[in-house]
């Protein structure tokens, strides 16, 4: 091998396609953009959700529902996991920490326990919110509520 015989590798290079270079070129006159209209226009771009004049979709349909912008968002976690994970890692305390290094619940969400399966042992939980039956089922077995 020299330099007189160094190719590219097979694949990694391809036939570029040349625009407004002439008529020869194959790419020429037009240059690809067909007839009048703007967009065969230099300097055209379109609005995002523009339809050639037409009514735009999100305009086209109705208005709907209510939204709250102070609606705070709770990432579940039932008792189920909450018991599966104590049994794994012999925990008495449980935390949104723990929850996070488990890979349950990402550091920016709010947690909230929900009552969906049993606990066999007394756990200590601490977390944004409760509903009313996981309370009662982690109460009912001597742990502990802890709301942050």
């Amino acid at each position: 091998m020299n330099l007189s015989n160094l190719k590219p590798a097979k694949g990694s290079t391809k036939k570029e396609k040349r625009i407004g270079r002439g008529q020869g070129s194959g790419y020429g006159g037009t240059s690809t953009r067909g007839h009048k209209g703007a967009k065969s226009r230099s300097g055209y771009s379109s609005k995002l959700g523009f339809e050639g004049g037409q009514m735009p979709l999100q305009r086209r349909l109705p208005k709907y529902g209510f939204t709250n912008l102070k609606r705070v968002e709770y990432k579940g976690i039932n008792l189920s996991v909450l018991e599966e994970l104590a049994a794994k890692k012999s925990l008495k305390t449980i935390t949104v920490d723990t929850l996070i290094e488990a890979g349950f619940v990402s550091k920016n969400d709010r947690v909230k326990i929900l009552g969906n399966g049993t606990l066999s042992a007394a756990l200590e939980v601490t977390a944004h919110a409760f509903s009313k039956s996981a309370a009662a089922a982690i109460e009912a077995q001597q742990g502990k509520v802890v709301k942050l």
